[in-house]
Order: C-alpha cells, then sequence, then structure tokens
C-alpha cells in the first residue's frame, strides 16, 4: 500500500511538472529586462538596478535595467505592458505608474489593474522638500512664511508625478502661493536646484540623500507622517503644523498579465530572499528606501488600497498630467 501510495505521488507531480510550460519549467534560460520608466539616476532606478544586481546572482542570467522615460512614466510601463509574458521583461511599477497616472492623463496606454501580474513590493520611497543652502529657509514652516511673505518669488522643481501631488497637497494645506516647475526627471531638477536656476525640489529620499550629504542641498521637511531614519534630525512637513500631512512613493515589480504563476513566485520568493539579507536592507536605507516586501497578493490589495485614496484627492485638486 505504501509503495502504491508513493507511486501515485510520483505520478501526480510528474504530470504537475508536464502541466506547465515549457518555458516556465527552464526559466530563466536568458537574461531578463528590468523596464524602469524613468531616468537614469531616478529614485526608482537607482532601486532597480540594486535588484537587478541581487536577482542576477540568485537566477544566474543576467538581469538588467532598460530605462523608458516620458509622460510621467507612462511610455515605459505601455511598453512593459505589450511585452511577452514569459518572465524575460518586467517591471519595476510606482505609486504613480500603477495608481496615480490613470486620473491624470487621459490616456495612459495601459491598464495598471488588467495588464500586469503583481510580483512583490520593493521599497517605500519617501518625499524630502529641500532647497539650495544658499535659499533663506530652513524648514517647511519657514518655506510657507516666506512665500506668503513675497507671493509669486518662489519655483519648486517638480519631478514626478507624485512630487507634484506633495505640491499641490502642501498648497492646499499650508496656503502659500507656491509655483511648480514640472521636469521629466530627477537629474535635471536636480542640477537646476542645486546651481541656483530654482530655490527648491521635491524629489524622493533617493534622489535627495546624496546632494544633502555633499552639501548641494538642504532639507527642509519629509513626508512621512514622523521622521524617519534616512534623514536623521529632519522633521516631518506634519510635525511642521500640517497634521496627517503624509505622501510616500513606492516602487513594486510586476511581470506582464499571463506570465506563468510559477515564474511569479519563483520572483516573489526571490526579492523575499533579498529583502532578508541584512547587508541589502542596509543599502536599501543608505540609498533612501524603505524595505517592504510581501506576496503578490499583498501588493494587489496594498495597491486597490492606494488607488482609493488618491483617486479623490487627484480628482478634487483637478490635477492633469502634462
Amino acid at each position: 500500500m505504501k509503495r502504491r501510495n508513493l507511486v501515485r505521488a510520483a505520478t501526480l507531480v510528474a504530470s504537475l511538472a508536464f502541466a506547465l510550460p515549457s518555458h516556465a519549467q527552464t526559466w530563466p534560460s536568458k537574461p531578463i529586462k528590468i523596464v524602469v520608466p524613468y531616468q537614469a539616476g531616478q529614485g526608482t532606478d537607482v532601486g532597480a538596478r540594486l535588484f537587478a544586481e541581487q536577482l542576477t546572482k540568485a537566477l544566474g542570467q543576467q538581469v538588467y535595467v532598460d530605462n523608458k522615460p516620458g509622460a510621467g512614466g507612462n511610455i515605459g510601463t505601455a511598453e512593459a505592458a505589450r511585452s511577452a509574458n514569459d518572465g524575460y521583461t518586467l517591471l519595476m511599477g510606482t505609486v504613480a505608474t500603477q495608481t496615480m497616472n490613470e486620473f491624470l492623463y487621459p490616456s495612459v496606454g495601459y491598464d495598471s489593474q488588467k495588464d500586469f501580474e503583481p510580483v512583490a513590493l520593493v521599497a517605500m520611497l519617501p518625499m524630502v522638500i529641500s532647497a539650495n543652502p544658499s535659499f533663506p529657509v530652513n524648514s517647511v514652516s519657514e518655506l510657507v512664511a516666506a512665500a506668503k511673505a513675497k507671493p509669486d518669488k518662489i519655483d519648486i522643481a517638480l519631478p514626478s508625478t507624485t512630487a507634484r501631488l506633495v505640491f499641490e497637497l502642501l498648497k492646499a494645506q499650508s496656503g502659500a502661493p507656491l509655483f511648480g516647475v514640472p521636469y521629466k526627471g530627477s537629474a535635471t531638477a536636480m542640477t537646476e536646484v542645486t546651481g541656483g536656476q530654482l530655490p527648491v525640489i521635491i524629489d524622493t529620499a533617493t534622489a535627495t540623500r546624496s546632494q544633502v550629504s555633499g552639501g548641494k542641498l538642504k532639507p527642509l521637511g519629509i513626508t512621512t507622517l514622523k521622521s524617519s531614519e534616512l534623514l536623521p534630525g529632519v522633521k516631518s512637513v506634519a510635525e511642521q503644523g500640517f497634521p496627517g500631512f503624509e505622501v510616500t512613493a513606492w516602487n513594486a515589480l510586476y511581470a506582464p498579465k499571463g506570465t506563468p504563476k510559477a515564474i511569479v513566485d519563483r520572483l516573489n520568493a526571490e526579492v523575499a530572499r533579498i529583502l532578508a539579507q541584512p547587508e541589502t536592507r542596509q543599502r536599501l536605507l543608505q540609498i533612501g528606501f524603505e524595505p517592504a516586501g510581501g506576496s503578490p497578493d499583498l501588493l494587489a490589495a496594498f495597491e486597490k488600497r492606494e488607488r482609493e485614496k488618491w483617486e479623490p484627492v487627484i480628482k478634487a485638486a483637478g490635477l492633469k498630467g502634462d
């Protein structure tokens, strides 16, 4: 009887193996591309390159980043959505591409809910409001006061959709006459602010930290509810007279819809292993990421909550994508 049960079990395992698509059984057998829908050097790009490096080691195949910036992340995200669902093209999606852009643009070229398989929430990226060191304010509360004292004088560089949302919320809650200047990515915006062409920028902690440590920017406030270990000593916007103010960007790994579950599960497991490594966690914190993680189902549920959170905010503010 025991032998018969073993034979049945072996037969079941074999049948399940044959039921999997052949490419799922042999995956990966060639390099894997992670589409990053933003410029090189932006927060999402920096994090994606770290994970590409670690996934290369884990999977035994080269994993590389392909930057496809434009239209607030829509161009690269749409390209990833149209890619083959064989596990060789992935997307490093963001709060903007997966939950905000559909409410900002008349057409984004993809359906964030129908065109992708959630893989794993990778990291949370707090936003930072910072200024050129020569600009005579040292906090968000001082920035607001300066804007009210001299209307029409303070321009703020906005290199992402999330930065724009932070800007609009700050204007709404403070009543300050601030003016946003949109950019296609962090690199140009940072260059102009550190060079003194504009006084203030809103960007991820990832993109901001190196400029702060190099003395090229001074942080005015971070958009978490409380101060963060990512920027010790910097008060949150909420702690500076704007209770409840919170906007946190995030990155998550996705695959085109229909990617075999075996591949999605393998990727999720590898991301979990990477995030569990103390040295990886430390590297993430060093570049401005708060490590996340979780199952594909948890990512889907989180994404749904974020969409429900930001849809009314965007519509109430009348925001439109550029």
